[in-house]
């Protein structure tokens, strides 16, 4: 009995062996189907390449030696000031001041501190400018200018002290409030 019980259990074993289903090859006819690539030559490069339209390059500002750096602001513009011995050229991102600020009050701003100091003529300036509009940047730079000609010649920081050009203009513009229409403006008030 013990031997009729192996077999029968030795038989679904067998059974599931023969159960497993073959791994069939592929047909010959896809391998025939296979076509190698053609070769693709690359090709030579040109000897020279076609040149563009001819665009006026940015003439690069020449390096400034002796050099000193200072930061100015006002109301929500920032200036970084470069000053250097010179003859008195002033260029705002990259552009002349005569060309940047082009009203005449703005670029007298910006000599300002060269003629309370007495150094007309004496130094050139290349300033950075950004943010808040163009009356904040004159500003920033002026106060940029007087913090570097004050670093570069210590005795013209009496003079620029005096005139007020080494102080920081804190006013800013108030924040909007809400139920206001602008910082203080309210609505209009209706008793009847």
């Amino acid at each position: 009995m013990t031997d009729t019980v192996k077999k029968a259990a030795a038989k679904p074993a067998a059974e599931k062996k023969v159960a497993a289903p073959k791994k069939v090859a592929a047909p010959k006819v896809a391998a025939e189907k296979k076509v190698a690539a053609p070769k693709v030559e690359k090709a030579a490069p040109a000897a020279k390449p076609v040149a563009k339209a001819a665009a006026p390059k940015a003439e690069k500002a020449p390096k400034m030696t002796n050099v000193t750096y200072a930061t100015g602001k006002r109301k929500d513009a920032v200036a970084r000031v470069y000053l250097a011995p010179g003859k008195g050229d002033v260029t705002v991102n990259g552009m002349p001041m005569s060309e940047y600020f082009k009203r005449p009050v703005m670029q007298m701003i910006l000599r300002q501190p060269f003629g309370i100091a007495k150094r007309d003529g004496q130094y050139d300036v290349r300033a950075f400018a950004s943010g808040g509009g163009l009356s904040g940047q004159a500003g920033a730079v002026k106060h940029g200018i007087s913090k570097a000609l004050s670093i570069a010649d210590p005795e013209t920081r009496g003079a620029l002290k005096a005139a007020g050009f080494l102080t920081r203009d804190s006013r800013v513009v108030e924040r909007k409030k809400f139920g206001f229409r602008k910082a203080r403006r309210s609505t209009q008030f209706s008793k009847r």
